[in-house]
Order: structure tokens, then C-alpha cells, then sequence
């Protein structure tokens, strides 16, 4: 099992991000005001980081920019495109809610 699997799967939601992403702050904040405790791994400052990067990378099938990459009950739903069309689609909630990040 990889790093990023083996870590993906401690804990309802993670995300992995960059301390120099923006748009990483917006899907935590997100998840945070709905209730979430997400774990969030800051990429630039893990020991493993570049393995981690790379693994999500080709997960992702993108060689630039792998975060944020949001995982949610051991799956891997994407970045920030993703988790917001899902929230405004009304999708996200149910998902955090099957994955037991939100007791509502």
C-alpha cells in the first residue's frame, strides 16, 4: 500500500495541499464551516512529500498542480473544481454524510 492510500484511508475526509495554495485554503475552509475535521497534509511540508505528489499525480492524471486533492471515505474526489461542483450540485453533504464526517 502506498503513503498516500495508507493515509487517505485514517480518517473520513483528507486533503492534501500546498501552505502556498490558495485555492487549498478554499476547499479546507469549505469543508471546516460544514462541520468537517478533515486531516490535512501540507505537501511542501511532509519528509514524503514529492513520493506523495507524484502517487497523486498519477492518480490524477496531471503532471502540474496535484492540489488540492480531496479524498473522502478512502476514494480520491478531486480538486477544487470537483468538490465545489459537487457542493453546488448538492452532492457533497450526502457523500460527507456516507463517509461519517458529518453526524447531521
Amino acid at each position: 500500500m502506498d503513503h498516500v492510500t495508507k493515509l487517505a484511508s485514517e480518517r473520513a475526509v483528507v486533503v492534501f495541499t500546498s501552505s502556498r495554495c490558495s485555492m487549498c485554503d478554499s476547499v479546507t475552509f469549505l469543508l471546516s464551516n460544514l462541520g468537517v475535521n478533515a486531516a490535512v497534509y501540507e505537501l511542501d511540508k511532509e519528509q514524503r512529500g514529492r513520493e506523495m505528489e507524484r502517487e497523486l499525480a498519477r492518480r490524477l492524471g496531471r503532471g502540474l498542480s496535484v492540489v488540492p486533492a480531496v479524498f473522502i471515505g478512502g476514494n480520491l474526489v478531486g480538486g477544487t473544481n470537483r468538490v465545489m461542483a459537487l457542493h453546488l450540485a448538492g452532492e457533497l453533504v450526502p457523500m460527507l454524510k456516507n463517509a461519517g464526517a458529518l453526524w447531521l
